[in-house]
């Protein structure tokens, strides 16, 4: 945690420092117990559990464009005047297929339009000449990529209506003696890619799911040690207070009325026992005190351990000094704004950072929260910002959104402290 000149607490959830060398390992043992995964320095993007953004050569692709070059090498057994057109359909298809890991979740629209185009493609080149029998490989690249995208079903159905053109085709263009058998053997193919991919893509989700709900926990039990440290304080400082002050009170008195027996007036070691007696009583006294101040609950250390699965966006964090919570509720109610935030910014508007600051004014904690990324100006709330409404009214406390000037979602919520 670094200091500012405005003297504003600035987190990077990438740049965090280990907890050793922030000092709050010795200090809070119950939270840094569980924070190295969270605050150590990551080399990827905020630790990386999540699912990675999309590249350009991830497996599939690079199993794609292996396809496509040995469909290339068999452009030479089509016939002279229909090569041309055959490798322009075999580079739509490629380019077309590469595109679809590199559209933006607002694009989505888009890049359901081009996986739709992709077996039209297909079936184009298998038309244009069907005997050198390569381009139906096609579409099992192209159904792997639709299972990737798609939901199951629609895929499917877009399968079964691909392969009805292409028997088609076999039948009445090319004139294949035997259409059905050919059809289902690529059918064969294409169910084996596309149930590979499909328990692929579901394992993804499931991994990301574990991923956020451990996130959530160790959030929590952050926020559940901070609160325990306190509770533990309170009871160590009544303990103090009950049992070790009332026995120093007592023997404070009996030392003093020692002192005044005319036979141990003049015995300064009595003198000098009261007098520690009475500066170890002051002492307890402030030490109670103290332990009683309450010492808040460590927000950073939570919203680092919520946005440490999530690859993007990265989580830029500023807490004002005098920004100290001690309520649970209201604790969980800050984690829980900036977690539907994290979600939104990475689900629909691609941010790659948001930014989250805190500050007080009077009884007043004020949560600003923006991104970088790009919403529609037709975007709707959803059950996910209601649950954000309602939470923060039951605290008494308030929230509005809206599209800042570059386009991008800011959030402003009121809470009384």
């Amino acid at each position: 945690m670094a200091r500012s000149s405005l003297g504003v607490a600035t987190v990077s959830v990438r740049r965090s420092p280990p907890p050793a060398a922030s000092g709050h390992r010795s200090a809070v043992p119950e939270v840094t117990f569980c924070t190295p995964p969270i605050a150590v320095a990551a080399t990827g993007l905020q630790h990386g559990a999540m699912t990675q953004p999309r590249r350009l050569f991830e497996p599939l692709n690079l199993a794609a464009l292996l396809t496509l070059g040995a469909v290339a090498f068999s452009m030479r057994y089509y016939e002279p005047g229909r090569q041309a057109t055959a490798w322009l359909l075999l580079g739509l298809f490629a380019v077309g297929f590469l595109s679809l890991s590199l559209w933006p979740p607002r694009l989505r629209r888009v890049e359901h339009a081009v996986g739709a185009l992709l077996p039209v493609i297909a079936l184009a080149l298998i038309a244009l000449d069907p005997k050198p029998g390569t381009a139906p490989i096609l579409l099992v690249v192209w159904i792997a990529a639709a299972f990737s995208h798609w939901p199951p079903r629609v895929a499917t159905i877009a399968l079964v209506l691909a392969d009805a053109v292409y028997y088609l085709i076999l039948k009445h263009i090319a004139g294949f003696g035997a259409p059905l058998m050919a059809v289902l053997i690529f059918a064969g193919f294409q169910a084996f890619a596309a149930l590979c991919m499909h328990y692929a893509r579901s394992a993804e989700r499931t991994r990301d799911a574990l991923s956020r709900v451990n996130a959530d926990l160790l959030a929590t039990r952050a926020l559940l040690a901070d609160s325990a440290r306190d509770a533990e304080r309170l009871r160590v400082a009544r303990e103090l207070h009950d049992v070790a002050g009332h026995k120093l009170t007592a023997m404070r008195l009996n030392l003093r009325a020692l002192v005044d027996e005319p036979a141990l007036a003049d015995n300064p070691q009595l003198r000098v026992a009261e007098q520690l007696s009475g500066e170890l009583l002051a002492d307890i006294r402030d030490v109670v005190q103290a332990m009683r101040e309450p010492g808040g609950l460590d927000l950073a250390t939570a919203l680092r351990a919520l946005a440490a699965p999530m690859p993007r966006p990265l989580l830029r964090l500023a807490i004002a000094d005098d920004v100290q919570v001690t309520d649970p509720a209201l604790a969980e109610a800050v984690l829980r704004l900036v977690q539907e935030a994290l979600t939104n910014a990475a689900k629909h508007a691609d941010a790659d950072t948001l930014d989250v600051a805190l500050h007080r004014a009077g009884d007043v904690l004020h949560v600003t929260i923006e991104d970088d990324g790009l919403v529609r100006e037709d975007w709707r709330e959803g059950n996910g910002i209601a649950g954000m409404r309602e939470r923060l009214a039951a605290l008494r406390g308030r929230v509005r959104l809206a599209r800042n000037a570059r386009g991008a979602m800011r959030i402003e919520a009121e809470l009384p402290a």
